[in-house]
């Protein structure tokens, strides 16, 4: 099955190669296309939105690794890629809940956004607390180790 994407926007920051730390720090803009600034009527009510970008520069070679060490961390275990965070995975689809600070007509200023500028938004959503969380959820020992 062949899956076609349009990008509805795109990521502006002064980042231009992934590798930094501290993504909370990074303030980023999403440009949204013209056409679809009606599509973020009343965004600016949320305190968050989740953010879905494809990793455009992430190689072909990465796209076919299985298993990773979580966070590029030797002393972490090797996992499967879908156990992990890892940007190299068969489809380089990123998703990040960011702080939406605000919204100027097709322009989205975020903070937390793991994307280097020029990356392709996918979509948008409203991150909304008890449906996009559980307080049941369990990780493993080695992730906060």
């Amino acid at each position: 099955m062949e899956i076609n994407l349009t990008p509805i926007g795109f990521v502006r920051n002064n980042i231009k190669e992934p590798g930094i730390e501290d993504w909370r720090t990074v303030t980023s803009e999403i440009i949204i296309e013209e056409n679809l600034k009606e599509a973020l009527s009343r965004i600016d009510e949320y305190s968050h939105i989740i953010v879905i970008y494809w990793m455009h520069k992430l190689p072909p070679s990465q796209r076919s690794i299985i298993k990773v060490h979580p966070k590029a961390n030797q002393n972490l275990p090797l996992v499967g890629v879908f156990a992990s965070r890892s940007p190299a995975r068969p489809n380089p689809i990123g998703v990040t809940t960011v702080k939406l600070l605000e919204r100027r007509d097709n322009v989205l200023k975020v903070t937390g956004l793991d994307a280097i500028n020029g990356t392709p938004v996918l979509d948008i959503k409203p991150y909304i607390p008890g449906d996009d969380s559980s307080t049941e959820a369990k990780t493993p020992g080695w992730l906060t180790a």
